[in-house]
């Protein structure tokens, strides 16, 4: 390969470069958005989620807290950069024969330092009735954890609301009865 001599005497054309075209900020957000990966929340309860649940006896419910931590992501193109981080704001709790609870946090672990009677601080639930008439005569309880999306990039910021991650398990909730013997 080489360079031809132009017989044709014209002089070579100027190219203009036009302006760069610029991707919308809110492009770059969605971006950084859809990389995300959110944890998937771990049920945990006590009496263990293993063990039965017992009716009238508060079952204490959180999320395993290695779950609920901010999680950061950035997206990029030439000229902006947008940092987007989702923050745990609530969980959604069904537990299965209708009610719901909704915490604002990931729930107390219990530990040896409450008595077993006492109800959780911040993120329980006390049953009413049993799950011996249920499928596998197990509640299906579930949670559902609502992060918000903070971003910033491009010398602008906003929030991104509502992605929700969920998971469920059964959960056996018994009734113990008491007989009196004279």
């Amino acid at each position: 390969m080489g360079i031809l001599p132009r017989f044709d005497g014209e002089k070579p054309k100027k190219f203009r470069l036009e302006h760069k075209q610029r991707v919308p900020v809110e492009v770059v957000v969605r971006r950084a958005v859809e990389k995300l990966r959110l944890p998937e929340p771990v049920i945990r309860t006590s009496p263990d989620e293993d063990d039965v649940q017992v009716v009238g006896v508060p079952t204490w419910m959180w999320v395993q807290h290695s779950t609920w931590a901010p999680v950061t992501q950035t997206a990029e193109v030439p000229g902006l950069r947008v940092s987007a981080t989702a923050i745990p704001r609530r969980a959604v709790w069904s537990m299965g024969e209708g009610g719901v609870v909704t915490c604002t946090g990931p729930g107390t672990s219990y530990s040896r330092k409450f008595r077993p009677e006492e109800p959780s601080p911040d993120c329980g639930y006390t049953y009413r009735m049993s799950s011996l008439a249920e499928a596998g005569r197990k509640f299906k309880v579930s949670v559902q954890v609502a992060w918000d999306v903070e971003w910033h990039g491009g010398g602008q910021a906003g929030r991104v609301p509502g992605l929700v991650i969920a998971a469920e398990r059964p959960l056996a909730v018994d009734e113990v009865q008491a007989v009196v013997v004279h």
